[in-house]
């Protein structure tokens, strides 16, 4: 009885011990937990210069303000160079920031939607080693074999190539895949929800090519607004053609700063509680002052929220050079001077430093009193 019993105790371990090594066995097969990846730096600032962001009933993959170059040549003659950059929307920026070449840009919006289209953007930099590779590959266009040929190449010729050739629809998914790859690279932690609404984005840019318009949510494009084609070919006041891709060279110091994590998209609200603020900060560490702030429209609609007060305090937060400018576009019947033929909006510089002593001084009372 006892050796029977001894034989089964024998057994009851041997098995109990077989058990544990096979599970031992298995947890050491097992693939590893995937560990959290932390932020880049890039990602990092970003999150500490942000805010909740906002609502705005537009797409805004492009400018509506077919005259924002309009303002270069004042820039020239007012030696508006380097410093920091700070602006809003969509990529008209990048032919601001080319022509003032700040050491670094931060764009702000209070749409998150904004950030994640500058993702693309960025991405698309990434990717591309001249201005033909970008846009062929923001509409989805093959990239020409012979890149180098193109670097010379007026802005027009890379315009007639986009619009001469179709989309393949069969690689579009590669493409995708490859830019989804280069977004995941700048290491800003997205959401399924974002990803989805870049690949929006670049889907938009590929199906409606360089015919795509500005778009208000609910209402189809209006004709009076230009195509992205128009504000790619479009001059400043001296008749250059000045866009960001109209030179390799404009197009380059852009990649660079991009490349270097120097074009900054933050979500915040102009006239909010801490971005703006919080990008005060970070220029007083790199000890550097803005040069340039492109508030396009967005004083009319502060003042109509009652907060322009609250913006004009932030404006004050901002180190800023001595000849600092705003950059303002006027739609409508608050255009002071008459537009350019086929321009439904007129853009103006006024010294940030004028703006700041008129506010002070209780001369803004209304959106019309920034505009005289």
């Amino acid at each position: 009885m006892v050796a029977a019993r001894g034989a089964k105790l024998t057994l009851f371990m041997t098995r109990w011990l077989c058990a544990i090594l096979l599970a031992v066995a298995f947890v050491a097969a097992a693939p590893a937990a995937p560990r959290t990846q932390a932020p880049s730096p890039f990602a990092a600032q970003i999150a500490s210069l942000s805010e909740a962001p906002g609502y705005f009933d537009t797409d805004n993959l492009i400018s509506n303000e077919k005259s924002y170059l309009q303002v270069l040549q004042e820039l020239r003659q007012r030696k508006v160079r380097g410093g920091a950059y700070v602006g809003v929307g969509p990529d008209q920026n990048f032919s601001y920031i080319a022509e003032i070449r700040p050491t670094i840009a931060f764009l702000i919006d209070v749409r998150r939607d904004n950030l994640l289209l500058h993702l693309l953007f960025k991405a698309l930099f990434d990717l591309s080693r001249t201005r033909i590779d970008y846009l062929a590959q923001l509409t989805g266009r093959p990239v020409p074999a012979d890149v180098e040929a193109w670097r010379a190449a007026p802005v027009d010729r890379l315009i007639a190539y986009v619009d001469g050739i179709p989309a393949p629809p069969a690689a579009i998914a590669a493409l995708r895949k490859k830019v989804d790859e280069a977004v995941a690279r700048s290491g800003v932690p997205l959401s399924s929800e974002d990803r989805a609404t870049i690949d929006r984005f670049h889907r938009r840019f590929v199906a409606d090519g360089l015919s795509l318009r500005f778009e208000s949510t609910g209402r189809p494009p209006q004709s009076y607004n230009p195509t992205y084609r128009d504000l790619l070919r479009d001059t400043d006041e001296s008749g250059r053609q000045a866009s960001f891709l109209a030179s390799e060279e404009a197009f380059q110091f852009v990649k660079g700063l991009e490349s270097r994590d120097l074009v900054i998209p933050v979500v915040g609200d102009l006239a909010g509680p801490s971005a703006v603020a919080a990008i005060g900060r970070a220029l007083a560490a790199r000890q550097e002052r803005v040069s340039a702030f492109y508030v396009s429209n967005v004083e009319f609609y502060l003042f109509r929220e009652g907060a322009f007060a609250r913006f004009a305090a932030n404006l004050g937060r901002l180190p800023h050079l001595p000849n600092g400018v705003l950059i303002r576009s006027i739609f409508g019947r608050y255009t002071v001077d008459p537009a350019r033929p086929g321009d439904a909006s007129v853009s103006r510089l006024q010294s940030i430093d004028e703006l700041l002593r008129d506010h002070a001084a209780g001369r803004i009372r209304q959106y019309v009193d920034i505009l005289r």
